[in-house]
């Protein structure tokens, strides 16, 4: 990853060592991203953008409930999520982030009626 001031930008993680299903892939990716941002003095609430990458779409739902579980009660960075052919050395699911070291306490979600207009 790379860290400019407050700025952290995380490339893309994968944990094949973690099993070779996609669950086991996904939490093991997560808890990468959790010491990986720990190391930046950072953690999880701070995440401004996460993409994930997946070599099947039929693991969205099982990444997604995942991913929900990790995320508990903070506000939910904006996320999107691909269907690729191949990630490196087996991986089904790859996750890059980005966050703003401290920026978790300022964040709030937008108002309903604006995302509602977004979709």
């Amino acid at each position: 990853g790379i860290n400019v001031k407050d700025h952290i930008w995380l490339s893309g993680q994968i944990d094949v060592d973690a099993g070779d299903d996609i669950e086991s892939q996904t939490w093991g990716t997560l808890a990468k991203i959790d010491d990986l941002l720990a190391a930046a003095n950072s953690s999880k609430s701070d995440l401004v953008k996460v993409t994930v990458l997946m070599t099947d779409i039929e693991f969205y739902s099982k990444i997604n409930n995942i991913y929900a579980e990790w995320l508990g009660d903070t506000i939910p960075p904006s996320r999107a999520a691909y269907e690729i052919s191949r990630l490196p050395g087996g991986a089904l699911v790859e996750i890059v982030c980005e966050a703003f070291r401290n920026s978790g306490e300022f964040r709030t979600d937008l108002p309903a009626e604006l995302e509602e207009a977004l979709v």
